[in-house]
């Protein structure tokens, strides 16, 4: 079986989309403190790591079986 292997940029992608899954936890906390900047905060981090996972060259796309 072919094993996909992902590059730096897959996993620095799924390290901020987690970053901002957390910042959803803390939202209530965040919002209070930043204001409106708490969504702006979670928007950047949600769109960098998005940008990060789709400009991974390494992996190889799934064949049908």
């Amino acid at each position: 079986m072919n094993e996909v292997k992902h590059g730096t940029r897959f996993w620095i992608g799924n390290a901020i989309l987690a970053l901002a899954l957390i910042s959803l936890f803390y939202m209530g906390p965040l919002s209070e403190r930043l204001g409106v900047w708490a969504m702006v905060l979670w928007m950047v981090l949600a769109g960098v790591g998005v940008y990060f996972l789709m400009t991974d060259k390494s992996g190889e796309p799934g064949l049908p079986e």
